[in-house]
């Protein structure tokens, strides 16, 4: 593919008005306006909401009106359009006494060098943590006398448009020693400090704070603001993964440049590295060795900071399939976003990353009925709402035609072009032209080729990319990373600036505290449960079969039973009870993990809580199975003659007795089905091992054959939920009463108190003891950033 041209850049102006300074860098338009989420914000009444745009432009800045009701004005003129340099006034409103606006040029200083702005496929400068970016500050503020608070309402002394900042997110304080301070006022996202989060500490001259996707930097005299628009560049150095203690090797010395505004893809074949280089780049697996700068930045020092400008698509996709798009939006959005947003603010962002994404005519539709295009589109939406710097993508295209290839690669292509940096892991090669770069790993984790794509195959060698990967596999005594390290490409395209070593401390493959949740626990299940409601509500199949099973069950039990509980009867409905409990139970649970995994572990990375996400299973499934439960029992024995003693139970009458019982065991089934669905890896191995389950259940409940008594069979069977509410049921009728045979002697089935309290007692430990085992085993698939 030939080079992209690169057109003349426009030199950096600052724009001075009546209320502050704002540097214009040419890599982004410049809104003027009422509106307070414009760049320049003017409140008089003669300036319309929408009023007028700063643009660059082949080298040169140009001023747009916005068919404003008043008018703007360039020295004197009234203009709908012109062309604007170093000395323009700018008046909005009015020729004489409207708002006014001075344009002259940015002067470097000592302390922030101006370097020529880059192109978007040239790295930017590197710079050392704790220091101010090589690039010019957004704005620049006065040193504060006093306390400046910092967060997104209006009544702040700085206000953020940023949905990922809190209302009253931070406060920088002036010492009494004429020193300075940064303090989080509880905020949902955190603050931090040279990539750190802090509650309250110290600055220096050089710390950088950040919150949200700004930066403040105190420099001399001034507090310099840098807001991450998305356009940033990325320097990898070395990239070195190892596994088995050192002997095989994943990634190798990979090292290379990805500039603003640039859309890369990474190709190769199988086991070549890709996967382990996605997980090296995102920081969920941080590289044994090497460095990766983030706009000059160490993306694994600062990564507790960094991570939330991160986005990341997995090869499946992170959606409930069930909700229609706008639903699944409102609630990652819900999700993402600080507890504080107001729901028109949440909206707002979902309603314009629908239009970014061209999904207006598909927002009511359920995602299930989407193309497979059309869902990987959804997928990008859902990353866009934090409005992330980056994105990452692992086979996007995968599965799709090739009409629908094209059309996800030119998503990204306008991605890219709108202000970020994409870097899609692939095997497709139909779309590559889209694409600014191309990385070619070869076996081993080693780079065979990095530059324009169009270049990549004479480069090789070959006609056609099949050839290229056959040889790849066939030819593997050819050192493809050595032919590509003495090419020209290598020097032209691959180079990177040498960077200095990361500073003390810095994070190299340990493990980082999980981000800071931008909603309160009880905020966040409260969200999961509702969401997890409506995905069950519109499962057709889970509604039918939920209604239909305990009706099912119900009427063999009272079949069996007939109008009263006898010698030959009692047995067999007791046992159909507990078949249907855990049916009920299990069924409901244990495919509800594994078809999330790949949910939940990308919620987790931006701030899920482990134990929200799980109590929101409990709370929901918790409540159908306990109502499943009540409908089996009641459809098996309202109106059954129980032939309990004297008409009693052990402790309440005995109808209510035996609901209790099947409603705790098909929860504590239930909490089991959730522990099966979080071992297994593959949601295919779930209904075979639904019907073990339930084999399990009838074999050690006691109904059967006697399990007291018998060794190591007694002790397996406390494990088995069906033992203990089999013996709470026979207990309450005095089963050995009406069924004077060797099993109903069980001394778990005997009408007493203590022993009715231990059956149902032991129902509640199990379903404990799974719950923290789904726990443990929800956290072992969890990468390791992402443990507590």
């Amino acid at each position: 593919m030939a080079e992209r041209s690169v057109a003349p850049t426009p030199p950096e102006l600052v724009l001075t008005t009546d209320s502050g300074t704002t540097v214009m860098t040419p890599g982004r338009d410049y809104r003027v306006g009422r509106d307070p989420t414009s760049d320049i914000v003017f409140q008089d009444a003669r300036v319309s909401w929408h009023h007028a745009v700063l643009r660059p432009a082949d080298g040169h800045w140009t001023l747009q009106d916005e068919d404003s009701t008043n008018g703007t004005y360039a020295d004197g003129h009234r203009v709908r359009a012109c062309d604007v340099a170093t000395g323009s006034v700018i008046r909005f409103g009015n020729p004489t006494d409207g708002p006014r606006a001075v344009l002259t040029v940015r002067e470097p200083t000592a302390v922030t060098p101006r370097p020529p702005a880059p192109s978007r496929i040239t790295p930017a400068p590197s710079r050392t943590t704790g220091t101010a970016p090589h690039r010019p500050p957004t704005a620049v503020h006065p040193l504060p006398v006093r306390t400046v608070r910092i967060g997104r309402a209006p009544d702040n002394d700085l206000v953020l448009d940023d949905l990922t900042v809190s209302r009253h997110h931070a406060e920088l304080r002036a010492r009494p020693d004429g020193t300075f301070e940064i303090a989080d006022v509880g905020s949902h996202n955190g603050t931090f400090r040279n990539g750190s989060p802090v509650t309250t500490a110290p600055l220096a001259q050089g710390d950088v704070v950040g919150i949200g996707h700004s930066m403040f930097c105190l420099v001399g005299d001034e507090l310099q603001e840098y807001v991450d628009t998305g356009d940033v560049s990325l320097d990898i150095e070395d990239l070195t993964v190892t596994v088995d203690e050192g002997r095989r090797v994943l990634l190798d010395h990979v090292s290379f440049p990805v500039g603003q505004k640039c859309l890369l893809a990474v190709v190769g074949p199988s086991g070549a590295g890709k996967s382990t280089l996605l997980g090296a780049l995102t920081g969920l697996r941080p590289a044994d060795r090497g460095t990766v700068r983030y706009d000059g930045r160490d993306l694994y020092h600062d990564y507790a900071e960094l991570r939330r400008r991160i986005g990341l698509v997995p090869q499946e996709d992170i959606l409930h399939t069930q909700l229609t798009v706008r639903a699944a939006l409102d609630y990652a959005a819900e999700l993402r976003f600080p507890q504080d947003t107001e729901p028109a603010e949440r909206e707002a962002r979902v309603s314009e990353v629908i239009r970014e994404l061209g999904l207006q005519e598909r927002a009511g539709m359920r995602i299930h009925r989407l193309s497979g295009g059309q869902r990987k589109r959804v997928s990008v939406a859902l990353e866009l709402l934090t409005k992330p710097s980056l994105l990452f993508l692992d086979e996007p295209t995968s599965g799709l035609d090739p009409g629908m290839d094209r059309s996800v690669m030119q998503m990204l292509r306008g991605l890219a072009d709108d202000g970020r940096t994409v870097i899609v892991v692939t095997h497709s090669v139909l779309s590559l032209d889209l694409c600014d770069r191309l990385l070619v790993l070869a076996p081993g984790g080693r780079i065979a080729y990095y530059g324009p794509p169009g270049d990549a195959l004479p480069f090789f060698g070959f006609a056609q990319w099949p050839e290229a990967f056959e040889a790849f596999e066939n030819d593997r005594g050819r050192d493809w990373a050595g032919q590509y390290a003495a090419s020209p490409f290598h020097e032209r395209y691959g180079t990177v600036p040498r960077l200095p070593p990361a500073p003390a401390g810095a994070f190299g493959g340990g493990a980082v505290a999980p981000p800071p949740k931008a909603q309160s626990w009880g905020a966040q299940l409260w969200t999961l449960s509702r969401r997890y409601t409506a995905a069950l509500a519109a499962d057709r199949t889970f509604i039918a079969i939920m209604i239909a099973l305990p009706f099912v069950m119900g009427a063999m039990a009272r079949a069996l039973a007939g109008g009263s509980l006898t010698r030959t009867t009692a047995m067999n409905a007791l046992l159909i009870l507990c078949i249907g409990g855990v049916l009920t139970g299990a069924a409901n649970a244990v495919r509800e993990l594994v078809k999330e995994r790949v949910i939940y572990q990308r919620e987790r990375a931006v701030g899920l809580s482990r134990s929200a996400y799980l109590m929101s299973k409990v709370v929901v499934l918790g409540t159908v199975t306990v109502l499943q439960a009540i409908v089996l029992t009641l459809v098996a024995l309202a109106g059954v003659d129980l032939n309990a003693p004297g008409g009693k139970g052990v402790l309440m009458p005995p109808l209510l007795e035996i609901t209790l019982a099947v409603a705790l065991l098909s929860f504590t089934a239930m909490m089991l089905g959730l522990l099966v669905s979080a071992l297994v890896r593959k949601e295919e191995v779930t209904m075979p091992l639904l019907v073990l389950l339930a084999i399990v259940q009838v074999v050690f409940c006691g109904a059967l054959l006697k399990v007291g008594g018998m060794p190591l069979v007694e002790q397996l069977s406390w494990l088995v939920p069906s033992r203990w509410a089999l013996g709470a049921m026979a207990g309450t009728i005095g089963l050995s009463r009406i069924v004077p045979d060797a099993v109903a002697t069980d001394p778990l089935f005997r009408h007493d108190v203590g022993v009715w309290l231990t059956d149902m007692g032991m129902l509640v430990v199990l379903s404990v003891l799974f719950g923290v085992l789904v726990a443990w085993l929800l956290r072992r698939r969890e990468p390791a950033v992402m443990r507590k």
